[in-house]
């Protein structure tokens, strides 16, 4: 990790803020603080005013969930933010700040194909208009040298591990994640849906990597677009039944569950990405989409002898 000097540092601790904690941690750096991060005395002691800061801003509510809980998403997303970006304006030095947008802050008539990092920002729900007012915090509290901000904006990150949660794109890990361990995916949008993706390991990386870029390479718009696949839940079926036939696995249906209010969430986000101007500031590319479902399988598939 690059630290303050602008060459490589050691990382002495990790501090992780959350509502809830599955497990303990297993690295003695890592320091586990449950909270919620619309409390701002909770911010602020997770985040301290130590120098040499790297903080990354990853909490958020999700797209179904904002829709529907207008209120609690301004109080989470926005004052959350508000709170992560004023802790980090508190500490010693100029931290860098890590922001992770969402491809949610496009929308309407402004949508391009693809769009890049230079389409309009008119989002089309609450979650995307969030993290778009959180952009323009991340570029103002840049500008006036509070923070050395950057702000990544995510496509949807498949094949996220557990159960379907309420994000509007939830079906994008579902048609992989439910498939693969021989269960019905219930299917809330077309077949022939396209969206960005991109794979969680290619996520991290680029957080990374954008923390690490040079403050002088970084224009006034901090906020990068990811690279992405366009995936298809058709192209998505293909991939899942490949690697069922190499590796033996007995596949569960994708069952269409059309729902209208999801599919008109997801019709007001991106085709397409541009995300030439990440890759300029040297971010990975995603890899294939069959790889990046082998990482699922690798990291969170059954384990020899397990029951599932």
């Amino acid at each position: 990790m690059v630290g303050p000097s602008g060459a490589p540092e050691a990382i002495r601790e990790i501090v992780l803020l959350d509502a809830f904690f599955a497990q303990p941690p297993t690295d003695p750096r890592v320091r586990q603080v449950p909270g919620d991060i619309g409390q701002r005395d909770v911010v602020f002691g997770a985040i301290g005013s130590e120098e040499g800061l790297a903080i990354f801003h990853l909490a958020s509510m999700v797209s179904g969930e904002c829709e529907e809980r207008f209120d609690d998403a301004l109080r989470v997303n926005l004052d959350g933010g508000r709170n992560v970006f004023e802790a980090a304006r508190a500490a010693t030095g100029l931290p860098r700040v890590v922001f992770a947008s969402s491809i949610a802050c496009f929308g309407g008539e402004a949508m391009q194909d693809p769009n890049s990092d230079r389409t309009k920002l008119t989002p089309q729900t609450t979650y995307g208009m969030t993290k778009a007012i959180c952009e323009l915090m991340v570029n103002d509290y840049s500008r006036k040298g509070f923070f050395d901000g950057r702000s990544a904006r995510l496509p949807t990150v498949i094949v996220r591990p557990g159960k379907p949660n309420a994000a509007a794109s939830s079906w994008a890990s579902g048609m992989f994640r439910e498939p693969l361990k021989g269960e019905p995916c219930r299917l809330p949008v077309r077949r022939t849906q396209c969206h960005p993706m991109t794979g969680y390991r290619t996520v991290i990386d680029s957080l990374i990597a954008l923390h690490n870029v040079p403050t002088e390479r970084l224009s006034d718009d901090r906020a990068i677009g990811l690279p992405a696949h366009r995936v298809t839940p058709i192209l998505a079926e293909s991939v899942v039944a490949e690697l069922a036939k190499e590796r033996g696995l007995t596949v569960g249906p994708v069952v269409d569950a059309f729902d209208a209010r999801i599919q008109r969430i997801v019709d007001n986000w991106p085709l397409g990405i541009d995300g030439a101007r990440a890759v300029a500031l040297g971010l990975p590319q995603p890899p294939p989409l069959k790889q990046i479902v082998e990482h699922y399988l690798e990291d969170f598939g059954p384990r020899p002898g397990s029951l599932e």
